[in-house]
C-alpha cells in the first residue's frame, strides 16, 4: 500500500478498497493514408472495438480520438488506445489467444503500422 508501483503498472485507488495494480499498454495510431479520419474512426469504433473487447483478461479499454479545436493544430495521430491488464504475463497471454490475434491482425486493416507505435507505460496520476 505504501510501496511505489513498478514501471508499467498503474495503482488505482477505490473508495473503501485497497489499491489495484494494473499494467497499461498504450497504442498511438495513424490511419492508413488512403482512409479519411471519419472512415477510420467509424471502423475503429464499430469493427475493431468489438474485437478488442473480446480479448481475454482485458480489464479496461479506452479509445481516444482527437476533436477539432480551432485554437490548436491537429495532432499527428488519429487515435490513442489504452488497454489495461492485470500484469505483463496476463497481457502476453491475452495477445496469444485467438481473440488477441484477431484484434491485433485487424489493426492492420485500418492503421498504418509503420507510423503507429505502442508501449507498456508507467502512468502517474498527479491529480485525481
Amino acid at each position: 500500500m505504501g510501496s511505489t508501483p513498478t514501471p508499467g503498472t498503474l495503482w488505482i485507488s477505490r473508495a473503501r478498497a485497497r489499491p489495484v495494480s494494473l499494467l497499461k499498454f498504450v497504442v498511438v495510431l495513424r490511419r492508413k493514408t488512403d482512409w479519411t479520419f471519419e472512415r477510420f474512426r467509424d471502423y475503429f469504433i464499430g469493427v475493431h472495438g468489438p474485437l478488442a473487447q473480446k480479448i481475454p483478461g482485458l480489464r479496461r479499454y479506452r479509445q481516444n480520438f482527437p476533436i477539432v479545436d480551432p485554437k490548436r493544430a491537429a495532432p499527428e495521430w488519429d487515435c490513442v488506445v489504452e488497454l489495461y491488464f492485470d500484469d505483463k504475463d496476463s497481457m502476453e497471454a491475452a495477445w496469444a489467444t485467438p481473440e488477441g490475434q484477431a484484434a491485433t491482425a485487424d489493426v492492420e486493416v485500418c492503421a498504418d503500422l509503420a507510423r503507429t507505435s505502442w508501449s507498456v507505460v508507467e502512468e502517474r496520476i498527479v491529480i485525481s
